[in-house]
């Protein structure tokens, strides 16, 4: 039944999409703060055949032709940072002009949260130079004007950053085990302002706001059973919205609520 659900839910978003001539994906962003279970949410999704998922590309940014560039941005970022957030520029905008075969598209972080969370907090840090930052945000505002990114729905996987930092510990990644407190507190925030409270840079589609403090374990269950209203509710917030028809204007509207309810 609830499969049957999701086709006629895939089908409302394949029309929905419908351009003069073609037609396009219905496209959801999966944002978060590091740890904050973006890949578990979007591999969740593997079940359904009519979705396309696409995860952040890691494993690009640790080889590079034998080089890994997130180890040596965490290790100097005053050095690597600029080279760093160039090349996710060009894998995140690969990723969001990707062609799919499918009505869905669900994609893992995105240029938008590159540059208003990973590249504004090295610019309010100082972590690179002012010219380094003016060509970073002068190559996103090309692609945000020049290139079709089309986004239809986020959904923001919100997450206490105490939370995310045990959780960092916890897998181990060589890469981030430098990765302070502070540094996910001050990504929390930038999320928060870009998100929530709608202070900081434009927000290009509605947002779906899940807890994510729940222990993973735990919330790949709540995943289950909001599955299809995660899919419902991205259909039905698109069609009510009024920016809809262009997803490049900015939305003010608040962000909706799915909060898992903790089981005792």
């Amino acid at each position: 039944m609830i499969l049957r659900r999701i086709g006629i839910l895939c089908e409302k978003a394949r029309k929905l999409a419908m351009t003069s001539i073609n037609s396009r994906p219905f496209t959801v962003l999966v944002e978060g703060n590091i740890g904050s279970g973006k890949t578990t949410f979007v591999e969740h999704f593997k079940q359904f055949e009519d979705i396309s998922l696409l995860t952040e590309p890691v494993e690009e940014w640790r080889n590079l032709r034998g080089w890994n560039l997130l180890d040596l941005m965490y290790k100097d970022p005053a050095k690597w940072a600029m080279t760093f957030q160039s090349y996710v520029a060009m894998t995140m905008l690969e990723m969001h002009r990707r062609p799919t075969s499918t009505p869905v598209k669900l994609m893992e972080r995105s240029i938008y949260s590159a540059r208003y969370c990973f590249v504004e907090h090295m610019r309010k840090e100082g972590t690179i130079h002012p010219a380094q930052f003016a060509v970073l945000d002068e190559w996103f505002r090309f692609i945000d004007r020049e290139i079709p990114i089309e986004v239809d729905l986020i959904v923001y996987l919100r997450a206490t950053p105490s939370v995310v930092y045990e959780r960092i510990r916890k897998r181990a990644r060589s890469e981030e085990q430098c990765v302070p407190l502070s540094y996910l507190e001050a990504l929390h925030s930038l999320h928060e302002d870009w998100l929530v409270n709608r202070t900081h840079a434009e927000c290009p589609a509605p947002v779906l706001m899940i807890d994510a403090d729940l222990d993973l374990s735990q919330i790949t269950e709540e995943y289950k059973k909001s599955e299809h209203q995660i899919l419902r509710q991205a259909v039905n917030v698109v069609m009510q919205s009024p920016n809809k028809l262009s997803p490049k204007k900015p939305i003010t509207s608040s962000a909706i609520k799915i909060v898992p309810q903790m089981r005792l």
